[in-house]
């Protein structure tokens, strides 16, 4: 723990220094300024600097070192791991940094760190744009993107990674530099799915795609006497599906208010990116025949609403715990497993999602980014998201018990976004064989090191999944 002083002194040295407002233990909004998405994570800062530019990010920086206290950078706040804030230190909170500015004739979106994918999404609308961002409207953009991206514009335009075009960071040094494909094209490289190693993102720059208006989208369900049946299409309708439709297979016990019995369900949910959507149509059909839905919700769709369909699941407060693996098959083993793990849910507050990849994301080289696995043509996502702390040892052995069964069929690497705060992101230094459960590894995780080492070479940003200076 940091000492009472030195606190005390970053503390003084923050209201002096900075223009954004000053939260410490005395304020009235403490306690609120001071939670974050996930409950599990219940840290007491020194104090919470609301920033309101640059400059303040600076002198947070500064005061973290001069004071030897630690630093935690908060956008949307809702990492799983809870990364966005610390015990005795300052919380960089960016969310008055939320500017969104739409360059439709360009299709360019200048996004502040502190946006959500929800005020993202009600800019770029109006004017029939989309980033490819992720699938909770609260999640922060700064976090998402710098560790990947996934969401259902994925396979058509690639993770929200692929999609940047540049951004402005403020270093361990107190500088503001901007990075991009010519200005400091390393810490670029490391910046899209480096999980905020590397600095400060006070904005990103991305490049939006047209979609269609309304969306074609919706929801196939299946019960448990049709699984089997509708899991093997499932996987072999992913086979040859074009990069334009997207889905997300999900196996969850439903909430009361969704009406749809106390079973868990199997929902195969799409987005169709394509123009003809008589083309997405025909497809979506094949699956229907292959395994016909016992219920299913299709309709023209927004994309805002769309996007914010789950946000109800996911709310701040939420106690969460998941893992997550790369499957390069959808093999019977691995379908068995699946299935048998689907059944045993039977609680409202775990599910699990599997993200079908492939299309762009697959057509980036491994290396171009930290990206740890591009090739998988799938990805599991375990999680639980239940309120009652009594629940916590049922739920979090059931993902823990789950991620190890599925162990022996995972590609190496894991993904930073869906990932709790004791999985490493480095190999073991005490072991000479890669750490599969690492998120980065060989080359890459050199390369990592290598530039932590030359832009922070103190570890100022290290409440993360950390990857650290030599």
């Amino acid at each position: 723990m940091p000492s009472h002083d030195g606190a005390a002194a970053a503390v003084l040295a923050l209201t002096a220094e900075t223009s954004g407002e000053v939260i410490d233990e005395a304020h009235p909004e403490y306690d609120d300024a001071r939670r974050v998405w996930n409950a599990m994570i219940d840290r007491h800062p020194a104090a919470i600097l609301r920033v309101s530019g640059e400059d303040d990010i600076a002198a947070a920086i500064r005061c973290s070192i001069e004071h030897g206290i630690p630093l935690a950078v908060r956008g949307g706040g809702h990492s799983v791991a809870g990364n966005g804030t610390v015990d005795g230190g300052i919380v960089l909170d960016l969310s008055a940094l939320s500017a969104v500015d739409v360059d439709a004739d360009r299709e360019l979106v200048r996004i502040g760190g502190g946006a959500t994918l929800a005020q993202v999404d009600a800019a770029t609308e109006p004017h029939g744009l989309a980033v490819p961002l992720g699938v909770v409207s609260a999640t922060g953009v700064g976090g998402l993107s710098l560790g990947g991206g996934m969401g259902w514009l994925t396979r058509p335009y690639g993770l929200s990674i692929d999609n940047l075009v540049s951004a402005r960071v403020v270093t361990a040094s107190g500088k503001v530099v901007e990075a991009d494909d010519r200005q400091n094209p390393e810490l670029f490289w490391g910046l899209r799915g480096g999980g905020g190693n590397f600095g400060v993102v006070s904005s990103f720059t991305f490049r939006a795609h047209r979609i269609p208006q309304p969306l074609y989208a919706g929801n196939l369900v299946y019960t448990p006497r049709t699984w089997d049946t509708a899991l093997a299409a499932y996987a072999a309708w992913t086979q040859t599906l074009p990069d334009e439709l997207n889905s997300i297979l999900t196996f969850i016990t439903p909430p009361p208010h969704w009406e749809m019995g106390t079973d868990p369900l199997m929902i195969v949910g799409f987005v169709w990116a394509g123009r003809d959507q008589s083309v997405g149509e025909a497809l979506i059909a094949d699956l229907r025949a292959a395994a016909p839905p016992e219920m299913e919700e299709v309709e023209a769709a927004t994309w805002t609403g769309w996007q914010s369909a789950v946000d109800e699941l996911f709310p701040k407060g939420v106690r969460a715990y998941w893992r997550n693996s790369a499957l390069k098959h959808l093999s019977p083993e691995v379908q068995e497993i699946l299935l048998r793990r689907a059944a045993e849910q039977t609680w409202q507050g775990t599910g699990f999602d599997i993200h079908h990849m492939g299309g762009a994301v697959a057509r980036v080289p491994a290396g171009a980014t930290p990206f740890p696995d591009r090739q998988s043509p799938y990805w599991l996502n375990i999680y639980g998201f239940w309120t009652d702390d009594g629940d916590d040892e049922r739920n979090v052995g059931f993902v823990k018990s789950f991620s190890g069964d599925i162990a022996p069929h995972a590609a190496p690497g894991r993904y930073v976004n869906f990932m709790g705060a004791e999985e490493p992101a480095a190999p073991d230094p005490g072991t000479r064989a890669p750490d599969d459960a690492a998120v980065y590894r060989g080359e890459v995780f050199d390369r990592l090191t290598a530039l932590k080492t030359e832009v922070d070479p103190r570890n100022v940003f290290r409440l993360n999944h950390n990857v650290a200076p030599r």
